[in-house]
């Protein structure tokens, strides 16, 4: 398992599968490539999976029991990975993200100072939203890393599983994993309440009772980051309102104007070159988007930030159309991942 971890690590690679029937491949710029030889036996599969397990000091039986598992290990001097394990068909199979140890740099990563300024926030929600994979942790991890630099203050970081390790720099920085310190997100939530944070980083708000207790740490003065599996600042709005009961909703939407800060929406672009870019939606929440929020007429936002006359905004769309204009996404790249396709055709 220690020779495929190393030699996805030596081939650049971002995503390893073990998966019965097909050779140990890996992800490097959004294409596979295979690892091994021979395909996987589901045999092959387990013993690589249980080798894991023994690398991460980490019960196989939690699979066992509930058919799927998240966690995380290092290798000294090779990377960090994040796995999930899991069962299909009556096999096991697993996919490992590999994680840098270093925290990455916002810059390298095409992080906007825009996303990055939110950082300055003293209290209320920022929202990192986008699909699975699309780099929602690592710009978390950025905005964590800018505050631990530039601020005096006790960060709580809640993940499952921890991603990027925090040495702690002008803050203290406390990291909890679900479910090795902390049972689940929502009692790790509400003992972060209780620890003095000036910052709380949850990794995903997943269910309602997490959310609610992410809303009123955000109403009690705490910067609360975390993260949505949603596209675009609208949706996320609409999901977070409609996780709750009926009967709540009214309530939850004037709670949620008041603490939303801004929604930061995210997606990977393949670029001419053959890699991947980040590209990026900003919505901050000016009084305009709280009333919005509070009358239910979210569909109205997209507008504002497509009007471009808020400098703190940033429209996805208009980001593809620079992209395109300096010749690192096709145009029909940027078509595809367009939230107005028809628009953004016409101002190419």
């Amino acid at each position: 398992m220690i020779d495929l971890l190393q030699k996805a690590v030596a081939l650049g690679g971002s995503d390893i599968f073990i998966v019965p029937g097909a050779s140990v491949t890996v992800k490097v710029n959004n294409t596979l490539h295979t690892l091994t030889d021979a395909k996987m036996l589901p045999a092959d599969t387990e013993r690589l999976i249980q080798q894991m397990y023994e690398l991460a000091h980490r019960d196989i039986a939690l699979l066992d029991q509930a058919g799927d598992d998240d966690f995380s290990f290092a290798i000294l001097n090779v990377s960090r990975f994040r796995c999930n394990a899991y069962r299909q068909r009556g096999t096991l199979a697993a996919i490992c993200r590999i994680v840098n140890f270093e925290l990455p740099d916002a810059k390298s990563m095409h992080i906007p100072d825009i996303v990055m300024n939110l950082a300055s926030q003293r209290s209320g929600m920022i929202l990192v939203t986008g699909p699975a994979g699309s780099g929602k942790s690592t710009t978390l991890a950025c905005m964590v890393d800018k505050i631990n630099e530039s601020r005096s203050a006790h960060i709580v970081t809640i993940e499952d599983p921890i991603e990027y390790l925090h040495r702690h720099k002008q803050s203290l920085v406390s990291q909890r994993e679900v479910p090795n310190d902390a049972a689940t997100f929502s009692r790790a939530l509400r003992a972060a309440l209780r620890q003095a944070p000036d910052v709380i980083m949850l990794g995903e708000m997943r269910d309602l009772d997490t959310i609610r207790t992410a809303i009123t740490a955000a109403e009690t003065g705490h910067l609360l980051l975390s993260s949505l599996h949603t596209i675009g600042a609208a949706k996320t709005v609409d999901r977070i309102i409609d996780t709750f009961p009926a009967e709540q909703q009214a309530q939850i939407r004037v709670q949620l104007s008041m603490v939303l800060k801004a929604v930061v929406s995210q997606r990977l672009v393949p670029t001419v070159d053959g890699k991947r870019e980040a590209v990026f939606e900003v919505m901050t929440v000016n009084p305009a988007i709280q009333n919005m929020i509070r009358d239910g007429r979210t569909h109205q936002i997209d507008n504002v930030i497509y009007d471009g006359s808020d400098k703190t905004m940033l429209s996805m769309d208009a980001e593809l159309q620079r992209l395109v204009r300096e010749g690192r996404v096709s145009r029909d790249m940027a078509l595809m991942y367009a939230a107005n396709p028809e628009t953004l055709a016409k101002r190419i």
